[in-house]
């Protein structure tokens, strides 16, 4: 028998589904425009974001919105691609800290 994974919830009761539109924060845009992008130029697929954001730990899975598991997902994407480095993506995290 397969064991279910934390970020499998099929058949669990999760609670209502909010289907009201929303307006995103620029952020939140940002990320999927990036993200379709890294897809158009074949740079990054679907399941290897998805495949990334079922890896997070069940604390982070639970605990992050939508578009946090993304970037999440996305950093670990690009790494795993070497599309960028462990030291450039400190390097940029430290300059937009520095920011606020």
């Amino acid at each position: 028998m397969i064991e279910r994974g934390h970020h499998d919830l099929g058949g669990l009761p999760a609670g209502k589904v909010e289907r009201t539109e929303h307006d995103y924060a620029e952020w939140e845009r940002r990320v999927d425009a990036m993200v379709q992008l890294l897809r158009f130029q074949g740079r990054i697929t679907v399941d290897e974001l998805r495949k990334n954001i079922e890896a997070l730990p069940p604390e982070a899975y639970r605990s992050m919105a939508y578009y946090e598991k993304w970037v999440a997902s996305l950093a670990q994407t690009l790494l795993q691609r070497g599309i960028v480095t462990t030291e450039e993506l400190a390097r940029k995290m430290a300059e937009i800290n520095a920011r606020s």
